[in-house]
C-alpha cells in the first residue's frame, strides 16, 4: 500500500526531524557549509561566474574557491540569498528547518530569538529565505480550483489615520488569486492587480494548460471559461457533484491563519513573498522535512536580495 494511501492524522507518513537530530546534523558551521554544498553542487564544485570544474581551493577566509579559469574567487554563499551574509551557515541551516516545520509561518522575533541574532537581522533573513519558495510549478494539466481572496487589516481595527472609509469587506485589502491543481495537489498563487475578468483570465492561462477542467465559485468574472464548471456560493451551494473550491479555500485558511496568528501583517510592498512562502511550504508537504530543507537549499540558488532592495 502506498504510503499517501495509509491511514492516519494529517501527514502522519512524512519522516519528521528531532531537534536533537538536527542539532546533530549541524554541530558546527564548518558541517553545515560542507551540507550546504552538497545541496548546491552534488557531484561536484563549478565555478558560480563561468562553470568551469576547474577549481582550487584556498586559504581564505570568506571565499575559500578560486576558479583557475575566469581567476575569480567564490564560496557556496556567492550568487545564492546567503551571498553578503555575515550570518554563519548553522543559523542558516537551522532557519531553513524553522521555515520548513513552521506550517503557519515563523515570525522575525522567533529567529531572533532562537538563532541569537538581531530582530532586524532575523526579518531580512526571513524574507531571503521566502525568495527560495518562489513559484516554479509552471503550468497544472488540470482539474484545477481557482478562487480568489483578500489579504489585509480589517477596517474597523485600524486607526482613524487609516480608514479609507470606503465600506466593508475587501476595502483595504489586497487581492491574491490561487489555483490548485487536483491531480499534483500542488497551488500557484500570485499578488493580483485586482480581480476583474481579464487579470484572472490572464492568470489562469499562465497557470493551466489549454483545455484542462476549471472548477471555480460564481464570480462572473469566471463566466465563459472553457471546461468549466461553477458552484453557485451566492445562493449557499458548496458542492455540485465534482465541482467544488475546498481545496484552494482550505489553502486561503492556512495563509490567513499565518496572517493573523503569526505575522500580523503583511504589507502589499511583500506580501508576494509571504504567498510564495505558504505555496511553496504546501508544495511539499507530502515530503520528509529533510527532502524539504534540501529543497529549500537548492530552491536559494541564483536569488539575491538586497537589504537596500528591500526597504527601498
Amino acid at each position: 500500500m502506498a504510503k499517501n494511501k495509509q491511514k492516519g492524522p494529517g501527514k502522519h507518513y512524512r519522516k519528521g526531524m528531532t531537534l536533537d537530530r538536527l542539532m546533530g546534523m549541524f554541530p558546527d558551521d564548518a558541517t553545515a557549509e560542507q551540507w550546504f554544498i552538497k545541496q548546491r553542487w552534488p557531484s561536484e564544485i563549478c565555478c558560480h561566474y563561468c562553470g568551469s570544474l576547474r577549481v582550487a581551493t584556498v586559504k581564505h577566509p570568506t571565499m575559500p574557491y578560486r576558479c583557475k579559469d575566469c581567476r575569480k574567487h567564490f564560496s557556496v554563499r556567492t550568487g545564492t540569498v546567503m551571498q553578503s551574509s555575515k550570518i554563519g551557515y548553522r543559523a542558516w541551516a537551522i532557519a531553513i528547518y524553522l521555515f520548513t516545520t513552521g506550517i503557519k509561518g515563523v515570525s522575525s522575533m522567533k529567529l531572533h530569538r532562537d538563532l541569537g541574532i538581531t530582530q532586524k537581522s532575523a526579518w531580512f533573513m526571513a524574507h531571503r529565505l521566502r525568495m527560495a519558495y518562489e513559484d516554479r510549478m509552471g503550468r497544472f494539466g488540470g482539474p484545477a480550483e481557482v478562487d480568489e481572496t483578500y489579504i489585509g487589516g480589517k477596517e474597523k481595527n485600524k486607526h482613524a489615520s487609516e480608514k479609507l472609509n470606503a465600506g466593508r469587506g475587501a476595502v483595504g485589502k489586497v487581492p491574491v488569486v490561487g489555483i490548485k491543481d487536483r491531480s499534483s495537489n500542488k497551488v500557484s498563487a500570485a499578488v493580483a492587480g485586482g480581480t476583474d475578468r481579464r487579470t484572472l483570465r490572464r492568470f489562469i492561462a499562465v497557470h493551466l494548460t489549454l483545455g484542462a477542467e476549471i472548477f471555480s465559485d460564481d464570480f462572473p468574472a469566471y463566466k465563459g471559461l472553457r471546461n468549466h464548471t461553477a458552484v453557485k456560493h451566492s445562493v449557499g451551494q458548496y458542492v455540485n457533484g465534482q465541482a467544488h473550491t475546498n481545496g484552494v479555500e482550505s489553502f486561503w485558511a492556512l495563509l490567513k491563519r499565518g496572517y493573523y496568528g503569526t505575522y500580523h501583517q503583511m504589507s502589499p510592498k511583500h506580501l508576494q513573498r509571504y504567498v510564495d512562502e505558504f505555496a511553496g511550504r504546501h508544495n511539499a508537504r507530502s515530503m520528509d522535512t529533510t527532502e524539504q530543507m534540501q529543497g529549500v537549499a537548492r530552491g536559494m540558488d541564483q536569488k539575491r536580495l538586497r537589504y537596500r532592495d528591500l526597504v527601498g
